[in-house]
C-alpha cells in the first residue's frame, strides 16, 4: 500500500518553473532513491513534499490524505520527517536540546538515537555550533528521528562528508531500513550506496520523473543517460 503518492506535480519559484510533471510511490516499509544530475528537482521535490514549497498542479498524497493545502508543521506532524540539505541544527542549543526540541512520543526517544550515534550521547551538553559536520549530520537525522515520522525523507545526508563519516551515516542508513521497517525517501548522488539499500528508484530530468523502476533494474545505460556515472 502507497504511503506517498505524487502525481504529476508542478512547481515553481516565482516565474521559474522548477518541477514539470514528478510521479512518485513510496510504499510503507520501503526505501526509494531519488535520483538524477544536479539541478534536475530532486530537493525541489523534498521541498514540495514536506510543503516548504507549494505546489500549482498535481496530487500528494499521504497516506490517502491529500496534504496539498497544509502548512509545514501539519505535513510533520502527519508523519514526515525531513533531513534538510545542509542540516540546518540550532546553533545555539546543544545536542540534547535539539533533540527535545523535535521530540514526540513514539518509538524513537533519546536513547535509541543516541545508540544509533553514540557520538551524540558523548556531546550532548555541546552546543550544535560546536560540532563537526558530520555530527551536526548525526543530529540533523537523530532529531528527525525523534518526530518519529512514518516516513524519513535524507536530502544529501553524505554531502560534503568524510569517507569514513560518510559510511557512518550510510551504516544507520542501513540499520534503520533493516530493524526499524521506516520508509525512506533518500536523495544522493553515490550510486553504490543506493544500491545497497533502495528498492526502487526515481530519476528526475529537468523536473520531471523520467524512469521509475526496481533498483536491480537500474543498468548501467540507463545511469549513463540520466546521472552521467
Amino acid at each position: 500500500m502507497s504511503l506517498l503518492k505524487l502525481e504529476q506535480v508542478q512547481a515553481s519559484y516565482g516565474p521559474s518553473q522548477a518541477l514539470f510533471g514528478v510521479d512518485l510511490e513510496v510504499a510503507e516499509g520501503e526505501v526509494v532513491a531519488l535520483m538524477g544530475r544536479n539541478g534536475m528537482g530532486k530537493s525541489s521535490t523534498i521541498k514540495v513534499i514536506s510543503r516548504l514549497l507549494k505546489h500549482k498542479s498535481g496530487s500528494v498524497i499521504l497516506d490517502g490524505r491529500d496534504i496539498g493545502g497544509l502548512p509545514p508543521h501539519k505535513a510533520a506532524q502527519a508523519g514526515l520527517g525531513l533531513v534538510p540539505e545542509g542540516r540546518r541544527c540550532f546553533r545555539n542549543l546543544t545536542v540534547r536540546e535539539n533533540l527535545i526540541a523535535a521530540a514526540r512520543s513514539g518509538h524513537w526517544d533519546m536513547a535509541r538515537v543516541t545508540a544509533l550515534f553514540p557520538r551524540l550521547q558523548e556531546r550532548q551538553e555541546q552546543l550544535s555550533a560546536s560540532l563537526s559536520g558530520g555530527e551536526q549530520q548525526m543530529l540533523a537525522i537523530g532529531r528527525a528521528l525523534m518526530t518519529n515520522p512514518r516516513l524519513l525523507m535524507l536530502d544529501e545526508a553524505t554531502e560534503g562528508l568524510a569517507p569514513v563519516v560518510r559510511q557512518e551515516i550510510w551504516a544507520a542508513v542501513r540499520t534503520l531500513k533493516s530493524e526499524t521497517g521506516l520508509a525512506l525517501l533518500v536523495v544522493d548522488k553515490s550510486l553504490a550506496e543506493l544500491r545497497q539499500i533502495a528498492d526502487r528508484a526515481v530519476i528526475l530530468e529537468r523536473g520531471t520523473s523520467v524512469w521509475r523502476g526496481d533498483m536491480a533494474a537500474l543498468d548501467r545505460d540507463i545511469a549513463d543517460k540520466f546521472l552521467g556515472v
